[in-house]
């Protein structure tokens, strides 16, 4: 019998955590943890690591093997019903002869939700969905988004003062490995970063997939040197300016277009497959103003994240939370959650569309 003093929400839970094994490293596909239980043990455990390979359920079957035969499979999102570039997953859990599934969330497509399970159910397996539901849609949320509308899932980032000026800085220690920065990074397929900055984005945890990061030209006097470790790097430039800079001759990949806008950013990011895009407030205000206006006007802003730094700042030159007073009058944030950084303070929270 099974260990009934630890519930599906525990094992769902673990799902999730196994999910992010993968993080930064799935799109277009969703993370998805999958765990087999036995008689209160568990036989078996599988996550899905990228595009193009075997899906979880069937990396916690093979290493499950005969003892999957009666046994409770857990899983993160419902197990597929269709055929793309792997076999149906619940098919596989069928074959297997799992007695029952435990789903975290349906599929967030409309045109296949709950056909996985309608699938478990008619070969006469037990199943129970929306098991730890708000967890595992937070850890698919920018997959969730880009399948429901079509665009990559975008988030504003940005460091204050504690009187409310914009800093191009980040807190202390954030941006090494473990810090909230580090993690940030690993999370998102792209980041949009200024070119008046000269550091590298870098993720700093072990095995991490690195962002893309697109560049916006504003001077052809401020854009990064060609490294090794920059070679996930494109600049979004207009004419005249890739032309005074001279783009190819120094080596870069380039964006030329009469005018930089945000649209043709998302596109170029849903073009590789990308569900996810950090737009980074730091450097020169002016290269990515108006890429925050067009977000904000056009509703494609989904999620925000804030650092407060412990400094009053009056210098000149910085922009104030004024600047923005222009580009929208009020904005509503829901889910709002903070932590402490070190010397800092992080909130994030999801914008409310009307």
């Amino acid at each position: 019998m099974e260990d009934k003093s630890v519930d599906d929400g525990y094992y769902i839970r673990k799902c999730v955590e196994l999910a992010r094994t993968a993080i930064g490293c799935t799109s277009p596909n969703p993370m998805v943890g999958c765990i087999i239980v036995k008689d209160g043990k568990i036989v078996g455990k599988g996550f899905h690591p990228k595009a193009g390979q075997p899906h979880a359920e069937v990396f916690a079957l093979r290493d499950a093997g005969d003892q999957a035969e009666n046994a409770t499979a857990y899983v993160s999102l419902e197990p597929c019903n269709h055929y793309g570039r792997t076999p149906p997953c619940s098919e596989a859990l069928i074959k297997a002869k799992v007695k029952r599934v435990v789903v975290g969330m349906v599929d967030p497509n409309p045109i296949v939700a709950s056909k996985g399970v309608e699938r478990l159910r008619e070969a006469g397996i037990d199943v129970t969905v929306g098991v730890e539901e708000e967890l595992c849609k937070r850890l698919i949320e920018a997959f969730a988004h880009q399948m429901l509308t079509g665009k990559p899932f975008v988030t504003l980032r940005y460091s204050l003062s504690v009187n409310g000026r914009i800093l191009d800085q980040l807190g202390k220690g954030v941006a090494e490995k473990g810090g909230y920065y580090s993690k940030l990074l690993q999370e998102y397929d792209a980041i949009i970063v200024s070119g008046s900055l000269t550091e590298k984005f870098i993720s700093q945890e072990p095995g991490a997939n690195q962002p893309l990061q697109i560049v916006i030209a504003g001077n052809p006097h401020q854009l990064p040197a060609v490294t090794e470790e920059a070679f996930k790097m494109i600049v979004f430039a207009d004419k005249e300016i890739a032309t005074e800079s001279d783009l190819a001759q120094k080596g870069i990949e380039a964006v030329v277009s009469d005018q930089i806008n945000l649209t043709s950013i998302l596109e170029y990011c849903k073009r590789q497959g990308f569900c996810s895009v950090l737009l980074d407030m730091r450097g020169s205000f002016g290269d990515l103003e108006g890429l925050l206006r067009e977000a904000i006007e056009q509703k494609v802003l989904q999620k925000i994240v804030m650092e407060v730094l412990p400094f009053w700042d009056e210098s000149s030159g910085g922009e104030s939370l004024v600047a923005l007073n222009s580009l929208v009058k009020r904005l509503e944030v829901k889910n709002l959650r903070s932590r402490s950084s070190n010397e800092s303070i992080v909130l994030e929270g999801y914008l409310i569309h009307e």
